[in-house]
């Protein structure tokens, strides 16, 4: 008589039923970055800027490289580079300019942009998504407008911080600003952003009029 090996454990059990669903929780966290903007508008602005002045310098080269005498902008040009002194106001300003420019287009390619869309927690890494921090605060503001004895609220939503300012007409303040924390807690890991901004909340009673 021969012993039958036992089957290999699987992930249901006796019934037929499956296993435990795994939940986000039990998801190895993938590395969240910042969205990066296009910028089309400066990279079009820099092309167009660059093919220009190009085109103009190689048509002039080529007109000089074929016995026609140069364009006046580039003898004048070079005759104040040759004339002019460095320190000169002209001169220094047109370096100002340049240098300004070229620390923009530096800090324009170095930089994400699109300070407007907050990532979000990925739970596949192919997969991106990003929530509009007007529509975070919105999302938020509609949650404190639930809690009992808020008149209005004010929200402001930016990379790390969410400033909450709830305006109180009946209950104390503190009960109610225990409750607005409670439910902004909840509003922002309902929002399932990776970075959740850090909450600050203020609560007041209304203006007296007059």
């Amino acid at each position: 008589m021969t012993a039958t090996p036992e089957p290999p454990p699987s992930d249901e059990t006796e019934t037929g039923a499956p296993g435990p669903v795994p939940v986000l929780a039990d998801t190895p966290a993938v590395p969240v970055r910042r969205f990066w903007a296009v910028r089309r508008i400066p990279a079009a602005l820099l092309a167009a800027v660059v093919l220009g002045g190009t085109g103009l310098l190689l048509y002039d080269v080529a007109a000089v490289r074929a016995d026609h005498s140069a364009m006046a902008w580039r003898r004048e040009l070079a005759d104040a580079l040759a004339t002019k002194p460095l320190d000169s106001t002209a001169v220094v300003a047109g370096a100002a300019v340049a240098a300004a420019l070229g620390i923009w287009l530096l800090v324009l390619a170095a930089t994400p942009g699109l300070r407007a869309v907050l990532p979000m927690r990925r739970a596949h890494a192919d997969v991106r998504a990003g929530l509009d921090r007007e529509a975070a605060a919105l999302t938020l503001r509609d949650r404190v407008m639930e809690v009992s004895g808020v008149q209005s609220v004010e929200v402001r939503v930016g990379r790390a911080k969410a400033a909450v300012r709830a305006v109180s007409h009946f209950r104390a303040l503190d009960e109610v600003r225990a409750d607005v924390e409670t439910v902004l807690a909840a509003g922002v890991e309902e929002l399932g952003l990776a970075h959740p901004p850090q909450l600050t909340v203020r609560v007041s009673r209304p203006r007296r009029k007059g």
